[in-house]
């Protein structure tokens, strides 16, 4: 009885756990699909969705994390009691006390069932079990799939050796497949339905020493390896993930690249056309070049506007994959090399005209969300678009490297030029922070501040050495606008994100009327 409430109080929690996962690949699954109907659901749906699971959708990774994080944990009780479960079975295999334990080790083979006791004699080993035994086997299959897939998910692995990361974590295959079959050892026992009439627990446990005896009321107890009950929970997600993956895979064909641009610092520009594309400001795709790998995937972020006819990414040399992609490019301009594009999906860059006030802080490679929201706000302009909701935005551009800013330049310089001629040159408040640099060239900016436009990027705004001062720029926009609700995005390093969100908590004010700042992070 121990034994059984040990593994069924570790099931319980570990269906819980699923169960939330599939809630989630539900969602998921449904999203996806709902963009594949886009022209009878789209807004409707999206709509709901954005503003009812907004905040719980933009967290998926934090909470794809948490699940895995519960299932190591599970898993972890879940051996250990089969592993303590094993040492009694042993021990009572080797009993010649006649305790309740042994003779119930030692009950005859009945007709279409198996020994209760594993351990079939006293020099059946417990690793000999586990490595013969469909339960034990599997166990272990799975539990090493375990530790691949989460050691390789370390931050640092997954930075420096992505490829390794991305490979290690589709083994969850093997670990699905070997949880499905987990359960048809039958290794966990329970005592049938007929033999419960004859011999009830309660009341014949403590007689077990008249078992065999004709006159007794209490017959030997007969028992059977309960069903295996994994399958039934893996096997809905599974589906959801397959219908997913076919539909990812039609959805990633048909992609043009109507145009390729190198810019500095080893950036490549993609522009792009699909029939029936759609995006929102701020959204990213999934690009995979099956020349360099059919399997991976990498999410970019779209820095083209949804005014324009064309779709387009910034990919920056990061890695092995990005730098094999740009140098493909370099070498092989006729022909083009194919690739496939899967999304757009949404991110929390979409509500950024939700708000009166928007900040917008990109590190490096991280301006790209927000170049696509400044394209959008110049063709709003454009086409004097009397919807917009944004009366404010400031944005703060970090980068380390001088050539960055060439990037976007001519969108900032056309951005400051279409601001001067409707006379709203208030609306974009951009400042450009470079972090590294030497003491002649700031030397030589210091000289030359006086000028009208600035000696790195051509702008009128001028470029700042250094970082932020991140409490004083709170302290201005809290200042300039006491009662408005200001949305803070960023893309950026986890550090700066933990500065950013310190500083949105600590200049919102207490009295809800007045000055709230919200924080969103793009998670990919």
């Amino acid at each position: 009885m121990g034994n059984w409430v040990v593994n069924h109080w570790f099931s319980v929690l570990f269906l819980v756990a699923w169960l939330g996962l599939n809630v989630f690949l539900f969602v998921h699954a449904f999203l996806s699909f709902e963009k594949a109907t886009k022209y009878y659901y789209t807004r409707q749906i999206l709509g709901f969705y954005r503003s009812t699971l907004r905040k719980q959708l933009d967290h998926n990774l934090a909470f794809h994390k948490l699940v895995g994080y519960m299932i190591c944990l599970h898993t972890a009780i879940h051996i250990i009691a089969h592993l303590f479960n094993l040492e009694r079975y042993s021990r009572s295999r080797q009993a010649t006390d006649g305790s309740l334990a042994s003779i119930l080790s030692n009950l005859p083979h009945q007709e279409n069932y198996s020994w209760l006791n594993p351990i079939q004699s006293p020099n059946t080993t417990v690793v000999y079990v586990i490595f013969t035994s469909i339960a034990g086997l599997t166990g272990v299959i799975i539990t090493v799939a375990l530790v691949l897939m989460v050691t390789s998910a370390m931050e640092f692995i997954r930075r420096s050796y992505f490829e390794v990361f991305w490979y290690t974590h589709h083994i969850f295959i093997i670990y699905f497949i070997g949880l499905g079959i987990h359960g048809l050892g039958g290794i966990v026992w329970g005592q049938t339905e007929e033999s419960m009439f004859e011999n009830h627990p309660h009341k014949c446990a403590e007689f077990f020493d008249k078992w065999d005896d004709p006159a007794s009321y209490c017959k030997p107890p007969q028992f059977e390896g309960l069903p295996a009950e994994s399958w039934k929970w893996i096997l809905a997600p599974g589906i959801l993930y397959i219908f997913e993956r076919i539909l990812r895979f039609y959805r990633s064909q048909q992609v043009v690249i109507t145009k390729v641009v190198m810019h500095p610092s080893k950036v490549l520009e993609l522009q792009m056309h699909k029939h029936g594309f759609s995006m929102e400001v701020g959204q990213y795709i999934f690009v995979n070049c099956p020349s360099i790998s059919s399997l991976e995937r990498h999410p970019f972020t779209l820095t083209s506007a949804p005014e324009e006819d064309f779709f387009s990414i910034h990919i920056r040399a990061v890695g092995d994959w990005t730098e094999n992609l740009i140098r493909t490019f370099e070498q092989q301009y006729s022909p083009v090399p194919r690739i496939q594009v899967d999304g757009p999906f949404g991110t929390v860059s979409e509500d950024v005209f939700q708000y009166e006030v928007a900040v917008l802080v990109g590190a490096g490679i991280g301006v790209t969300p927000f170049a696509s929201i400044l394209k959008s706000i110049w063709y709003k302009f454009q086409h004097t678009d009397h919807n917009l909701k944004t009366q404010k935005i400031y944005f703060y551009w970090i980068c380390r490297e001088m050539g960055a800013f060439a990037w976007f330049n001519d969108l900032l310089a056309s951005l400051e030029q279409e601001m001067e001629e409707l006379g709203k040159v208030g609306f974009l408040n951009y400042r450009l922070f470079l972090t590294g640099w030497d003491s002649n060239f700031a030397g030589h900016a210091a000289l030359n501040f006086d000028k009208a436009n600035d000696i790195l990027t051509g702008l009128k705004q001028k470029t700042f050495f250094g970082r932020p001062m991140w409490d004083n720029e709170f302290s201005t926009i809290a200042t300039t606008h006491p009662k408005l609700v200001v949305g803070v995005f960023l893309c950026g390093p986890q550090t700066l994100a933990k500065s950013l969100s310190k500083c949105c908590h600590q200049y919102s004010s207490l009295d809800p009327r007045k000055v709230q700042f919200y924080f969103n992070k793009e998670n990919f």
